[in-house]
């Protein structure tokens, strides 16, 4: 397997490619040769601080060049990187010394013994001569090079330290795929504390492509102005995007006088190309269930969409791709995955390149129960293989509803039904009795009680008796990062919603009833 880690540090990529940041508060845009030749002179500025091989860079900031600068830095001092989210962290000295960071780089405000403001990033860069690097170092395939953390909403992070293999064998699957080279411009714009987001940059230095990193509150901004081949993103992203979509095809058909009624495919197809731009070749997504008919959505609009499947403690498991696609699967299994299914469904992954075999951070007992010895990660999801090799994802087996009657529900089906309406952006559903369902529903816009309760009666009609939704609370405002509802990867914090709502969902008065 070739290290593709390995080869971004035996030197500096050719000219003409480029890293661009498009920030509300400006763009900043680097080839990635003087971004390679930056990172050196920043590796041995930090080598001047003290960092050395095996010591710790915490990065605590919004996505921006010195982030890029940092993680590359600590790549070629043999550093280690800990990426961390901005507000679900302090910036202080206890952080510090929980983690054992030689230093903290943060945009927040923040101040004490080695943590600094990440601003002065620039300043460390010029402090050394031009050209100046730090002598080669070379990174073995179980050598973990950064700590990443799980996204969840609720409790303490748990810390995760992932191997240079597990990243070289992931980016060589893509690679595999979808053949990233020269013209192609990859968006990315979740936090960059998500390794995964770091990807698409290894990927650049390596393949000679341009990439170009954002920020969710500007990716609407950015993805006209940028015009990307491939946009990397999560479901709630894209269902956000088809809402915007559609919205301005109703506005142009108004506009151009014509009778009113839904949008057509062709206008559809415009205000898709209006916010993604002309050039797009593919969307990626996954790390969240993706619904069909969102995906039916792109699909008609001549910008393909490929689902797939991966864990923080896996990497990439499975991608559907071109030439490798079948609707309602999360893709074949990657060569170097080997998916387990036990009596009950539930999937074990065992990679040839382990992200681990333990967290680095966890409560008691947490690694015994995900990691075995060898490797394999026991993920809690059930699934299937279809002959063809195509993997399945049910649903979570912490989340089968277990009825009073001993029959058992699976409620990711009935969720993804409550979905399909424009009214509803997030839909979760209990079992607060172990007799009935009761949903939560996060409106997709202002709250539309009727809407609802439509498309609560169609759920119902499509599934099984044992599958009805008895009633549904519409919340009182939508799930979202902010206020804990959603993780960072934009999937429902289910715990932290049945703490909200449990009183009102053992209350058989409130809500929308089924009929």
């Amino acid at each position: 397997m070739e290290s593709v880690v390995g080869r971004i540090l035996e030197g500096a990529p050719p000219r003409g490619a480029s890293l661009r940041v498009v920030r509300l508060d400006g763009t900043v845009t680097v080839d990635l040769a003087d971004l390679y030749e930056q990172s050196g002179r920043l590796a041995v500025a930090l080598a001047e601080l003290g960092v050395g091989p095996g010591d710790r860079i915490g990065i605590m900031a919004a996505n921006c060049v010195e982030w890029v600068l940092l993680d590359l830095a600590a790549l070629r001092l043999k550093a280690v990187t800990a990426g961390l989210e901005p507000g679900k962290f302090a910036a202080d000295p206890a952080l510090l010394e929980r983690y054992g960071l030689s230093l903290l780089f943060t945009d927040q405000p923040a101040d004490g013994p080695h943590i600094v403001q990440i601003r002065r990033v620039r300043r460390l860069v010029e402090s050394v001569v031009a050209g100046t690097a730090p002598a080669p170092v070379r990174w073995e395939p179980d050598e973990a090079s950064t700590i990443k953390f799980t996204s969840g909403s609720t409790g303490e992070p748990k810390g995760l330290a992932a191997t240079v293999g597990s990243i070289d064998s992931s980016l060589n699957d893509v690679q595999e795929m979808f053949g990233h080279g020269p013209g192609d411009d990859l968006f990315v714009f979740l936090p960059l504390s998500l390794l995964q987001q770091r990807y698409w940059i290894y990927s650049a230095l390596r393949h000679h492509h341009d990439v170009t990193v954002s920020v969710y509150e500007a990716a609407f901004y950015a993805l006209p102005r940028t015009r990307p081949t491939v946009v990397m993103g999560v479901p709630g992203f894209y269902e956000s995007a088809k809402t915007h979509i559609e919205a301005t095809a109703r506005a142009a058909r108004k506009k151009a006088g014509r009778p009113a009624g839904p949008p057509d495919e062709e206008e559809l197809r415009a205000a898709a190309c209006a916010l993604f731009g002309e050039r797009i070749r593919y969307l990626w997504t996954g790390s969240a269930p993706a619904a069909p008919p969102m995906l039916r959505f792109y699909t008609g609009c001549e910008l393909p969409i490929y689902e797939g499947y991966g864990l923080n403690e896996t990497c990439i498991v499975s991608k559907n791709h071109p030439g490798a696609w079948r609707e309602g699967s999360v893709g074949q299994v990657l060569p170097g995955k080997k998916v387990l299914l036990d009596e009950n469904g539930v999937v074990s992954v065992r990679p040839d390149y382990p992200v681990n075999i333990r967290y680095e951070y966890c409560a008691p007992g947490d690694s015994e129960r995900i990691f075995s010895p060898d490797g394999t990660v026991r993920t809690g999801d059930l699934g299937r293989i279809d002959e063809d090799g195509f993997l399945y994802i049910l649903g979570r087996a912490d989340d089968v509803i277990v009825l009073a009657n001993g029959r058992k529900v699976i409620v990711r089906p009935i969720e993804e039904r409550m979905r399909q309406s424009p009214a509803i952006g997030e839909c979760v559903v209990f079992c607060p009795a172990e007799s009935v369902l009761v949903a939560v529903v996060s409106p997709a816009g202002p709250a539309d009680p009727a809407a609802i309760a439509r498309q609560l009666a169609e759920a119902n009609a499509a599934g099984r008796a044992d599958e009805r939704i008895s009633r549904v609370l519409i919340a009182d405002e939508p799930f979202g990062t902010a206020n804990g509802l959603l993780s960072a990867q934009f999937k429902p914090a289910r715990k932290a919603i049945l703490e909200l709502y449990r009183d009102r969902l053992k209350d058989n008065k409130e809500g929308i009833h089924a009929d």
